[in-house]
């Protein structure tokens, strides 16, 4: 099995939710439980998903944790326009994570329409897949 750490989508995934982290963490306190705790678990299951994925048995699976990844990363692409439109964030900030979650995206979409063109449900395979992103 390949090591999750290794695969370049979850290093960027990786890097962006330290990013949020960070950007969050000035965020007013009354806003800590309801938008923060949202943005900071939306954006943590793309991260988990993906490596979550390519630990599972067969290719079926692997496609849904790569959805359920992408779903998230659509949740997060509106909690962080809500963000900005409220005023928690400037405009380069949200400019930048924007930019950053559309290369995640844009990486999991090009690993669903991969796998889900591969007939081989190699555990090993599904994990190339990943890296070669």
């Amino acid at each position: 099995m390949k090591d999750f750490r290794d695969l370049r989508v979850w290093d960027r995934s990786h890097q962006l939710t330290l990013q949020i982290y960070s950007v969050t963490a000035s965020f007013p306190e009354h806003k800590l439980y309801g938008l923060t705790s949202q943005i900071r678990r939306c954006r943590a299951s793309i991260g988990a998903n993906t490596p979550e994925g390519c630990g599972k048995l067969g290719s079926n699976e692997f496609q849904r944790y790569l959805q359920i990844a992408s779903g998230s990363a659509s949740e997060l692409d509106y909690h962080l326009l809500l963000s900005r439109g409220l005023g928690l964030m400037s405009e380069g900030e949200y400019g930048n994570l924007m930019k950053k979650l559309t290369e995640v995206r844009n990486m999991l979409i090009a690993l669903l329409q991969k796998n889900g063109s591969r007939s081989s449900n190699s555990q090993t395979a599904k994990c190339q897949v990943l890296n070669a992103e």
